[in-house]
């Protein structure tokens, strides 16, 4: 029977299921818990956690984490410094439709940075896939009404949640370059150095800006975001890059919509309606053509 590990659709789907909770909250708690907070602590608690396990590995893959120190350390900050920080900050000025929209051209940019860094070519398979499931996400997104994207207007929120997919598209093509060594060494490695690179904008927040509330809600929201879409997330999605490569595995960035709106139904008591199956049904369609052999 075929591993867990070795099932890189199934991996993808878990990833993102556990991202849209993240959108979800932040947004939610986002004028009680400072963004930039957020994200060190986030980072803090994910690399604790992970600390224990990754020791033998890191003792053992030590030589070569030094030696690609430079892939590394861009790779910390594109996906871990940079991103989460940016969508956090991001979301205390903009609606989450909003960023949902422009999470949704995170397939297309990695599709385009793979093909300026790496010459990677896109087939007119995987193209078409690309956007047939981009017209899911938005049609979900704006909820089967034009009138909802011509409506919008861009503001600085918007320009921090884009920086922070830029960011991310950049992570997802760069993984190809990370180091041959156990996915808990990789993963240790770039959370402490996020977390020490928030440093100086933790401190500075937390002077000049608001210091965070710890009370029980905020600790679950953190204790959440340290567990589901920092560890199991990362864990799941740089297997996924891995296994299938990064178009394939950032086209599944399209199920944000989907599993925000099913999280929606299921706790806000929001209703199921036709531009959702309408939506699923594109999404759907567009990661079968773009992820056939």
């Amino acid at each position: 029977m075929t591993s867990i590990k070795d099932r890189p659709y199934l991996l993808l789907v878990l990833a993102v299921l556990f991202w849209a909770g993240n959108f979800i909250l932040g947004r939610a708690f986002h004028s009680e818990i400072p963004p930039i907070a957020l994200a060190f602590w986030r980072w803090v608690g994910a690399a604790l956690l992970v600390t224990w396990p990754a020791l033998p590995h890191l003792r053992r893959d030590r030589q070569a984490l030094l030696q690609s120190w430079s892939s590394v350390l861009l790779l910390a900050i594109l996906g871990i410094a940079a991103f989460n920080t940016l969508v956090y900050s991001g979301l205390q000025y903009t609606e989450a439709i909003n960023a949902f929209l422009l999470q949704s051209l995170m397939p297309v940019l990695i599709v385009l940075l793979s093909f300026l860094v790496f010459r990677e070519r896109v087939t007119k398979l995987q193209c078409a896939g690309i956007l047939v499931s981009l017209c899911g996400a938005i049609t979900i997104i704006a909820r089967g009404d034009s009138e909802v994207l011509l409506s919008l207007s861009v503001n600085r929120g918007d320009l921090l949640v884009f920086a922070a997919v830029a960011c991310y598209a950049g992570y997802t093509v760069m993984l190809r370059k990370r180091p041959h060594v156990h996915p808990l060494a990789f993963l240790c490695t770039t959370f402490w150095l996020g977390a020490i690179i928030l440093v100086p904008l933790y401190l500075w927040e937390t002077m000049t800006v608001a210091a965070l509330a710890l009370n029980p809600t905020n600790l679950l929201v953190i204790g959440y975001v340290m567990i589901f879409p920092s560890i199991i997330s990362y864990l799941c999605f740089n297997r996924g890059v891995e296994l299938v490569g990064a178009n394939r595995a950032g086209l599944f960035i399209h199920l944000l919509p989907v599993f925000g709106s099913i999280m929606a139904v299921l706790f806000l008591g929001e209703t199921f309606s036709w531009y959702h199956s309408v939506g699923v049904m594109l999404i759907g369609a567009g990661i079968y053509l773009a992820t056939r052999k």
